[in-house]
């Protein structure tokens, strides 16, 4: 058997372990439990591992900047991603959309991939760069959430706004990811690197990070419940960001000239990720204060959010591992551009089938109501 098939299906396998034992952990407690285990455990010493074995230089700054770029770039260009599905960016949904579709959570759905696939060196990348995200979602997009709130609730006032800032930033400083990632730049800059720990210690964090693929794939398989209910719509958009985010993937590596195949192929599987819990931490904060308010109009569709939150985990989960297993397939700017201008088109096919039926309704709507129409 192929070695990337048999590695895909391995993983696919842990999914589906997560699936079998669902019935397990009914309780909602029990399974971000798993996930704050993956967040606060697993992922940091795997991140801590993967930095503490490169030669970390200052070049290597460029990727978180270049993250937050991307994500900058998605947002833009998610109110023209809203038009063309025929959402109201001004709606609740639309409102909702603005701030999940340019986010990414990469540490659930994209890091256990690329350590299986690329190794510790492109995960080291990938944790760098997920630093400008993580800036991007705790800050900027919180600050997009609270003008939306301002703006439907403009009797409200602004206290708490910068003591909620003060603790954002904060929170970023305290998150363990990013405590780690400080913790391995000091030791690296002052010339440790993980050989040169106590054996105990780097026991421990590889022990540690080898729980993070498994752990991973079972809470996938234990979290993600989708339902009928928007199903398609929500599927095409995020079909549809994904093909956007190859694009502009692509387009970047063509205008730097990346050619390194493992580089390309981690920048499409980041640009990838699902969307990130964070901005709907802000929605759902905002929405409280408006229950306070006894605000019937309320800025964000809190349940929609999290439909999309679910579906966004397999859609990214599945081409994540489409594009790793690719192989060379996909190593060119050009391969990409192609790839992700193919997914654009898929996702605008039932919108145009929508499109074309209700054109054909009203076409045949007067031409029967004639018919009808007595004789003079």
């Amino acid at each position: 058997m192929d070695g990337a098939l048999e590695k895909t299906l391995m993983l696919l396998l842990f999914i589906l372990v997560g699936i079998l034992i669902r019935k397990k952990y009914k309780n909602k407690e029990q399974v971000n439990g798993i996930k704050n285990m993956i967040l606060t455990i697993a992922l940091p010493a795997t991140i801590f591992v993967a930095l503490m074995g490169v030669e970390v230089e200052l070049s290597m700054l460029i990727y978180p900047l270049l993250a937050l770029i991307f994500n900058l770039i998605l947002y833009f260009l998610t109110p023209g991603l809203l038009r063309i599905f025929g959402v109201d960016r001004k709606s609740k949904e639309g409102r909702t959309l603005r701030l999940l579709l340019p986010s990414l959570a990469p540490g659930l759905s994209c890091f256990p991939f690329i350590i299986e696939f690329l190794g510790e060196s492109e995960l080291a990348i990938a944790a760098l760069a997920d630093v400008g995200n993580k800036v991007f979602v705790l800050l900027f997009l919180y600050i997009i959430a609270m003008n939306i709130f301002m703006a439907n609730n403009p009797t409200s006032g602004s206290n708490g706004r910068n003591q909620k800032l003060k603790a954002l930033l904060l929170s970023l400083v305290k998150e363990p990811i990013n405590l780690v990632i400080i913790t391995a730049i000091v030791l690296l800059a002052v010339g440790i690197q993980l050989d040169d720990l106590p054996g105990f210690l780097s026991s421990a964090f590889e022990r540690m990070g080898g729980m993070m693929t498994p752990l991973v794939l079972i809470f996938i398989g234990l979290a993600v419940t989708v339902t009928k209910k928007k199903l398609v719509p929500i599927f095409t958009l995020l079909l549809s960001r994904a093909g956007l985010s190859m694009i502009v993937v692509g387009l970047v590596c063509l205008l730097v000239g990346v050619s390194e195949q493992n580089l390309i192929l981690l920048s499409v599987a980041f640009s990838l990720s699902s969307c990130s819990f964070w901005p709907f931490a802000h929605m759902a904060s905002f929405d409280q204060r408006e229950d306070d308010l006894k605000q019937k109009e309320k800025s964000f569709d809190l349940s929609y959010g999290l439909l999309v939150l679910a579906i966004s985990l397999p859609v990214s989960t599945l081409l994540i591992l489409g594009v790793l297993n690719s192989g060379s397939m996909l190593s060119s700017p050009k391969a990409i551009l192609v790839a992700g201008a193919l997914l654009m088109i898929m996702s605008l096919i039932p919108r145009l089938v929508i499109l074309l039926k209700t054109s054909f309704k009203m076409t045949v709507k007067p031409k029967m109501q004639t018919r009808l129409e007595p004789a003079d």
